[in-house]
């Protein structure tokens, strides 16, 4: 469980997912493909390629050729507070921070907690531009709560107005620049700094307690974890190229040129299929899959009324299949069966979700990524309470349940009888 608070640890933004992730690759060998560049590939290489400095798809080629794709997809980025331009302002004897809310956070979770700042700063050099990323780690800023004396009415209701009271405190009046602090960290002049990409974020380590694991960004660094360790653990099938595609702007709806409506993994996909000598990208991912891995909601311990009763998951139960009539989620009959037989092969247990039929649910990247590159999708995920929390908390085992099932995925050689039929 170390591994994965440490990756979390690593993780306070998109930008440093994808960096991070992208050494470990490199440590186990991969390739850096530049998307610029024509690629040489070559039988059983492995390699990766980003986009934005935030997306990574990384893949694994067999010795001959190309069958199959069997992919793991999960996401980079997490709910936070996005710094606006020049985002420091004088308040009543203290310095403030001008930020925008990034996805649907708890809003009262990231009051009265010492947060910090990280992201990617674009400096200019001799040549023109270069991007560096930066991580405070110390506390640096602070979103304070009205005392209750000043709001009685706090514990009974308590809206809060993103524009009024979620501005963070930065320090006491004086207390110094904050962009001559992100250049110092940088090791660039304050007059170099030309564009920046900055969020506040929880700098809590994650801790394991009585089976669970509570940590900042399970959604969705949990899965993204499991999705690259399984790569790196598997020995894929005969003819079966793995690949691990991490997205981002998932939670804000994934229509950039990183996210998963965008074109890239369909590019990725297409290179390797003309190596292979595929000329029919359609007929070829037939036999392909796609388990989308994002976190799943567990059943509230305090509040089971609001899961549906017969489909709601529990921590420590295995991988979560989610399901949806309105294809919020991308599972259908064929999807899950598939997945199910991987399951049951690789002894992982799994469990279903539903959303209760009278409340609306929330949406993940499978479906998004199936209008690029359509083939057979389940969406899949570990289930935990408090999802968009400031601090999330979820089963230390279901870790290696998601982890043991995508190497089985990763491992299995699919193939489509054209007729509605498959062999797993």
């Amino acid at each position: 469980m170390e591994a994965l608070l440490d990756y979390i640890a690593q993780c306070p933004t998109a930008f440093h997912t994808a960096g991070h992730s992208a050494a470990l690759l490199e440590a186990a060998g991969y390739t850096r493909l530049a998307e610029t560049e024509e690629w040489q590939l070559t039988p059983g290489g492995k390699y990766y390629v980003m986009r934005n400095g935030s997306s990574v798809i990384a893949f694994r080629l067999p010795e001959g050729r190309v069958a199959r794709l069997m992919m793991a997809a999960a996401h980079t980025d997490s709910p936070s507070f996005k710094l606006n331009e020049d985002p420091q302002f004088a308040g009543v004897g203290v310095e403030r921070l001008s930020v925008e809310k990034y996805g649907g956070s708890i809003y009262a979770t990231w009051l009265d907690r010492p947060l910090s700042i990280a992201g990617r700063v674009l400096v200019r050099t001799e040549g023109g531009v270069e991007t560096r990323l930066v991580d405070l780690r110390q506390p640096c800023a602070v979103i304070p709560n009205v005392a209750i004396h000043m709001n009685r009415q706090m514990n009974e209701k308590n809206a809060l107005n993103p524009a009024v009271d979620l501005v963070p405190v930065y320090g006491l009046e004086g207390c110094g620049s904050l962009k001559a602090r992100i250049a110092a960290a940088v090791g660039a002049e304050e007059k170099d700094i030309l564009g920046d990409d900055l969020f506040l974020y929880n700098p809590q380590r994650g801790v394991e307690w009585n089976g669970l694991v509570s940590a900042p960004r399970l959604d969705d660094l949990q899965c993204a974890y499991a999705a690259l360790r399984s790569l790196l653990e598997a020995e894929p099938a005969e003819g079966t190229a793995a690949v691990c595609c991490l997205f981002d702007n998932e939670e804000v709806g994934s229509q950039t040129k990183q996210g998963a409506a965008a074109p890239f993994l369909r590019s990725v996909a297409e290179r390797i299929a003309a190596w292979s000598g595929e000329r029919d990208l359609t007929a070829w991912l037939a036999s392909s899959f796609m388990a989308s891995c994002d976190n799943a909601h567990a059943q509230h311990p305090n509040h089971p009324e609001l899961a549906d009763s017969r489909h709601a998951p529990r921590m420590g139960g295995g991988v979560v299949i989610k399901h949806n009539a309105a294809q919020h989620y991308t599972t259908d009959g064929v999807s899950d069966a598939i997945f199910r037989l991987i399951c049951e092969k690789a002894g992982v247990a799994v469990q279903h979700y539903n959303n209760r039929a009278d409340m609306a649910g929330g949406s993940t990247l499978g479906n998004i990524a199936n209008t690029q590159v359509a083939l057979n999708t389940v969406d899949v995920g570990c289930a935990q309470l408090a999802m968009h929390s400031a601090w999330e908390t979820a089963a230390a085992s279901d870790t290696q349940a998601m982890v043991k099932a995508l190497t089985a995925l990763y491992e299995t050689a699919l193939v489509s009888d054209g007729k509605g039929g498959y062999s797993v």
